[in-house]
């Protein structure tokens, strides 16, 4: 019988996988070198992994996020250039987050040329709560201005100096807000494009030090 699986238990499993997956020679990785290939690769396992044990509904990049009952999404990334793309929806994702949690596995890859086989060494997984997905400079910033008694023109010229992606409408309603909703400051680095460009250095030098941001490895 297989047991529900929790947000909980998705990182303890998360821990346990990439333990396991650190030692393993695998022969479709050896001398790929595109990084989505190799999301793919250890994602897809990764599910297969959790199947097993759990029952859950998977995701996919059609449907949205990996693991929607949890609201969490899974990024697989090198630690060369710890990055990722997702889905651009509005400009507030930037202050209140992406709406979603993010699950990150951080991996160094390397070839063994003698066997024809590459291994995935992960060096970090980390949880971030959806709580802490904004973007870093957006939500200090506003922090500070808020902090600093400001009013609706400072957090408007704010906005143009970032070039929040808003037009003058939804600029005024969205300072308007930050008044009564407070952001909390996120620990990404989001960079405006036609799709959100997350990089997660930061989140990870802090993870296990700031509340949200959980060091499962």
């Amino acid at each position: 019988m297989k047991i529900e699986l929790t947000v909980k238990t998705l990182q303890k499993e998360a821990k346990k996988f990439s333990e396991i997956e650190s030692s393993y020679q695998e022969t479709s990785l050896y001398g790929v070198t595109d990084g989505k290939a190799v999301g793919t690769y250890f994602e897809h396992k990764f599910q297969l992994y959790l199947h097993k044990k759990y029952q859950y509904i998977e995701g996919s990049s059609a449907k949205g996020i990996d693991f929607p009952e949890l609201m969490v999404d899974m990024k697989v990334t090198s630690k060369r250039q710890p990055q990722s793309s997702c889905p651009f929806k509005s400009a507030r994702q930037k202050i209140y987050g992406l709406g979603y949690s993010l699950l990150i596995f951080v991996y160094n890859k390397t070839d063994n040329h003698a066997d024809k086989t590459g291994m995935l060494d992960i060096l970090d997984v980390i949880y971030i709560d959806a709580s802490r997905t904004g973007d870093f400079q957006t939500t200090s910033g506003l922090v500070e201005i808020l902090k600093n008694n400001g009013n609706n023109e400072d957090i408007l010229a704010f906005f143009e100096d970032r070039n929040l992606p808003v037009d003058d409408i939804m600029a005024d309603k969205l300072a308007s807000e930050l008044f009564v909703n407070k952001p909390i400051i996120g620990y990404l680095t989001i960079s405006n494009a036609l799709q959100w460009r997350l990089q997660y250095t930061r989140a990870i030098s802090k993870a296990g030090e700031i509340s949200g941001i959980n060091k499962v490895i």
